[in-house]
């Protein structure tokens, strides 16, 4: 059995107020949105039938009116002729077709209120539509959203991103205990002979490497010639 049993529970319902009420309300809103497209489906099949019958009744109309024109215009004729007897034959069959063009006016008229309350109908039911659409979205978007939550929180406090933490500061820990045995071997040791003594070498060999660059040096600056600016000083 479908949620709605009639179109005027469709368009007088509350969505709201049912999927308030409904244990799932993402089923519900899509067994909604299903049955009003169907309604709405049927609703203008029963237009387009409407509309076809009035087309046939507007074309019966126009053809009996056009009889009764012509009946009148042979009662007319028959009058002048002093045939009194065929205008009131012609008269006659004027006034059947008359009687079945007012009867066929009529369900014209009912065809037309018809017609008009099927599209004061599908106006409504397309707004309902409408309606339980955007519900519809707006559920999905907090349904995501939602979603991208839960995740992220479960992230967060999730057990294996502590341990991995756990596990990254144990492994620094141990490097910090390797490096401080390495440092605490040179602690409290003091320098040697043979080590004071390669120092001295190696701060004499240094001295004397700086001694001969700077020799080279004042050599290449002397043997420069003298610019244009000193030669016109000595003329």
């Amino acid at each position: 059995m479908g949620i709605f049993s009639r179109l005027s529970d469709i368009v007088n319902s509350n969505l709201s107020s049912m999927l308030e009420k409904a244990e799932d309300p993402e089923k519900i809103i899509r067994l909604m949105i299903l049955e009003m497209k169907e309604t709405l489906v049927d609703v203008r099949s029963d237009a387009a039938r409407i509309i076809a019958d009035r087309k046939e009744a507007e074309r019966t109309l126009a053809r009996l009116e056009d009889a009764g024109v012509e009946w009148q215009r042979k009662a007319e004729l028959a009058l002048a002729k002093d045939r009194e007897d065929l205008a009131r034959g012609a008269l006659l069959e004027k006034a059947k077709l008359e009687e079945t063009a007012s009867l066929l006016r009529q369900d014209l008229g009912s065809l037309e209120a018809a017609l008009g309350k099927h599209d004061t109908d599908i106006a409504k039911l397309e707004a309902k539509l409408r309606e339980a659409q955007t519900k519809q979205k707006s559920m999905q978007a907090r349904q995501k959203s939602a979603d991208n939550n839960l995740r992220v929180r479960r992230q967060v406090h999730d057990s294996r991103i502590d341990d991995a933490f756990a596990r990254f500061e144990k492994m620094e820990r141990r490097i910090d205990d390797v490096e401080g045995q390495a440092e605490a071997f040179d602690l409290g040791q003091t320098k040697t002979l043979s080590g004071e003594i390669a120092e001295l070498e190696a701060d004499q060999a240094i001295e004397g490497e700086l001694a001969a660059l700077k020799a080279r040096v004042t050599k290449q600056i002397a043997k420069k010639p003298a610019g244009k600016n000193s030669a016109a000083g000595r003329k």
